[in-house]
């Protein structure tokens, strides 16, 4: 299901560089920049309090934000958060203006559900092959995921793109609808390719002389 649009009350920013930036950070504000679709850059601010309530509500960063700039409502995509990497907290956002009826090229993320056949009954192992997705939709179909079914996988057997079943809202770009998703590989042969890779780490390259 396509994301709900949230609205976020912005105001246009003057000042800038990093001092700006930082007391606009303890005044409980974010910076952020809104590249517009002509090509030029609008510095705006809004509520840290608020924007960080929004992220909570969502799993990703795949969503629409209408910002409200004194009566201007623009529709963006996050295409950047930037964050404390001590705290957590968003320090900077850049914003991409889209139209609502242009699709634009997005990378969703591919979450595995269920868990399949071949692990609860055989033992076996389910890999994660392709995490992300890329697609071409509207805006307003944008989602924080594409969800696929594991349950009914036996050991050996895999899962394509084609297994997704995107609705017409999308089209897969730059990926084959025969690229694997997720497949169960019993637990011998995940030990074999474990211990091939250890055995080829191990093993000197050709010429190479044992340390001393």
């Amino acid at each position: 299901m396509a994301n709900e649009q949230i609205k976020l009350k912005t105001e246009l920013r003057v000042a800038e560089g990093s001092n700006a930036a930082g007391r606009l950070r303890r005044a409980g504000m974010i910076p952020a920049a809104v590249n517009r679709s002509g090509g030029d850059t609008t510095l705006v601010k809004f509520d840290a309090h608020t924007f960080e309530g929004l992220l909570r509500q969502h799993t990703s960063e795949h969503f629409i934000v209408t910002l409200d700039l004194d009566g201007e409502m623009i529709p963006t995509l996050p295409r950047e958060v930037q964050r404390n990497v001590i705290t957590g907290n968003t320090i900077h956002v850049d914003f991409i203006e889209v139209s609502l009826t242009e699709k634009i090229t997005i990378t969703i993320p591919v979450e595995l559900l269920g868990e399949p056949v071949g692990v609860r009954v055989s033992g076996g192992i389910l890999e994660h092959l392709l995490r992300e997705v890329e697609v071409a939709c509207l805006p307003g179909d944008v989602v924080e995921r594409f969800t696929v079914d594991t349950s009914k996988l036996e050991i050996g057997e895999v899962l394509y793109v084609s297994d997704l079943k995107l609705s017409d809202a999308y089209t897969v770009v730059n990926t084959s609808e025969d690229q694997a998703v997720a497949t169960v590989v019993s637990p011998v042969e995940e030990s074999e390719e474990d211990q091939d890779a250890e055995t080829e780490a191990e093993e000197p390259a050709a010429g190479a002389t044992k340390p001393e």
